[in-house]
């Protein structure tokens, strides 16, 4: 299977809100429930820091790169969301995104990459550490999902070639 991966455009929407819908619906995704309208969404993360992994005509996933603040002095942190439709869990789509958001953000002078996962959440877990995201701690009960308090462990990867 041959993956590409090229930049997420605004007529991508439908099927990056369908993959996002379908990590929701797991419940160990996102604290979102709901997938927000297009502009909502848009707003959230660097328009220069959106992907989509492509095999054939399909969009198969996506990742993007929100800021954590809107300080200068944190211009180079981000928060990385990565998702891939579930008919290709297992299939390295995940690997193909992390490494190319790797490369992009370092070429866009990004040194931190913070990501915050229900610890449930195995895959990501896994994708994050085979990727050199180190686990900094945990929020215990930070906040609830369908009622339910929810914990999330904190990683991060910090560039070898950015901030240095």
């Amino acid at each position: 299977m041959k993956i590409k991966i090229r930049r997420l455009e605004g007529s991508d929407w439908e099927a990056v809100a369908n993959i996002y819908r379908l990590g929701l619906e797991t419940g160990n995704a996102s604290f979102e429930t709901e997938v927000p309208d297009y502009n909502t969404w848009d707003k959230k993360f660097r328009t220069d820091q959106r992907w989509v992994a492509i095999t054939g005509d399909e969009i198969v996933g996506w990742a993007g790169l929100m800021p954590v603040s809107v300080r200068k002095v944190y211009e180079g942190v981000t928060e990385v969301s990565i998702y891939v439709h579930p008919m290709y869990y297992g299939r390295r789509i995940g690997t193909y995104l992390m490494s190319h958001v790797i490369e992009q953000s370092e070429l866009a002078g990004i040194w931190t990459l913070f990501a915050s996962i229900f610890p449930e959440n195995e895959a990501s877990h896994k994708l994050h550490v085979s990727s050199g995201f180190r686990l900094i701690g945990y929020r215990e009960r930070i906040a609830k999902l369908h009622g339910t308090w929810r914990d999330t462990h904190i990683y991060e990867r910090r560039s070898k070639i950015v901030g240095l």
